[in-house]
């Protein structure tokens, strides 16, 4: 097996604010003197596990990350005919052993059942915590230690398998994520704008006021972006326990996602759904290596998307030409030509 997956996806956005800043504004980076825009890893991923594309391809294989597991325990005892002052006591002893409380004592709000941390659970690890608290409901008794056992070293989350997971209160079930995401950037420098709107009040008829019912301003940007992503193939298999039909499908999920998925943000007032115009993917045991570099001096003129493409495929020539091959088999699909395809793409990274 090639260890190592690597993608390299141009993607182009219409007038958008994909991913914000504390301020609302587009985030965005000095790269080359230049600014971008930028999407963080954190809202791809995010965007990525949570699409109906990987939901459905990974039916009863994509887990659950929450903070709010002990409301969820609490909820489902006191259904079964717990009492409520018996239910948030136990559910909260059970919820300690996923991550420290955030009080130390219960005050009757839903904050208090809730862990300080957000912790991944898997699907073995969710229907565990269901037995067990069906169990506790139906004895009207609080569990006891034996039974707590609860996280699990072994699982069928392709979610947290890709994405990994951190649990600082029990860190023996950590897990090392198989896929490693660059921040997403634009390959040519831009300018944030300022969108200044307003809304009408249809109930007002204009015989005394005819001003706007409301005022706003938004802000956005649009750009050609790049993306890097890299997946480690054996640790994902090695994260699935062994379960070679399920790697294949958690990598084709993710594949096609990153092709096909785009961030949420703001998409009501943009509407900024996009697919990859070109994509390229690498396999090989070779240590991998970004081709970002490939836009250190933005890209300019009227053959963006061109011009990009051209430039991603003479630095990855120029890098083997002094390194050696830096992959042992590639595929590509130009949306822009209409050559390739996603499924060539998907066959050549699960091969």
């Amino acid at each position: 097996m090639n260890r190592f997956l690597q993608l390299h996806l141009l993607t182009a956005y219409p007038p958008s604010n994909l991913n914000r800043d504390d301020l609302g504004r587009p985030k965005t980076a000095q790269v080359g003197g230049a600014t971008r825009l930028r999407v963080s890893s954190q809202s791809l991923k995010r965007a990525w596990r949570t699409s109906d594309v990987f939901v459905e391809a990974l039916d009863g294989h994509v887990g659950i990350r929450t903070k709010e597991i002990g409301v969820r325990i609490a909820t489902r005892l006191i259904e079964n005919g717990v009492k409520e002052k018996n239910a948030r006591e136990w559910a909260r002893k059970v919820a300690a052993q996923f991550g420290k409380l955030k009080e130390s004592k219960d005050n009757g709000k839903d904050e208090a059942l809730h862990i300080e941390q957000l912790a991944h659970f898997s699907p073995e690890e969710l229907a565990g915590i269901d037995a067990l608290t069906d169990t506790v409901a139906a004895r009207n008794s609080e569990p006891v230690s034996e039974e707590l056992g609860l996280l699990r070293k072994q699982h069928s989350a392709a979610d947290i398998a890709l994405f990994g997971r951190m649990l600082a209160a029990s860190p023996r079930f950590n897990v090392e994520a198989a896929a490693q995401v660059a921040h997403a950037i634009t390959v040519h420098k831009v300018a944030v704008e300022n969108d200044f709107f307003t809304a009408v009040d249809d109930l007002n008829t204009g015989e005394e006021d005819v001003g706007a019912g409301h005022m706003g301003e938004t802000e956005f940007g649009s750009g050609l972006f790049y993306l890097y992503v890299c997946i480690d193939r054996e640790l994902l298999l090695e994260n699935l326990g062994g379960d070679e039909t399920l790697w294949k499908k958690a990598i084709a999920a993710l594949v096609e996602a990153t092709a096909t998925v785009s961030p949420t943000g703001k998409q009501n007032s943009f509407a900024s759904h996009a697919r990859a115009s070109y994509l390229l993917c690498e396999t090989g045991n070779q240590q991998p290596r970004s081709l970002a570099v490939a836009f250190l001096e933005p890209v300019a003129g009227a053959t963006l998307l061109k011009t990009s493409i051209d430039r991603l495929n003479e630095t990855r020539k120029k890098m083997d030409a002094v390194y050696g091959p830096c992959a042992q088999n590639l595929c590509e699909m130009n949306a822009h030509t209409g050559d390739g395809s996603l499924q060539a793409i998907i066959a050549c990274a699960v091969e």
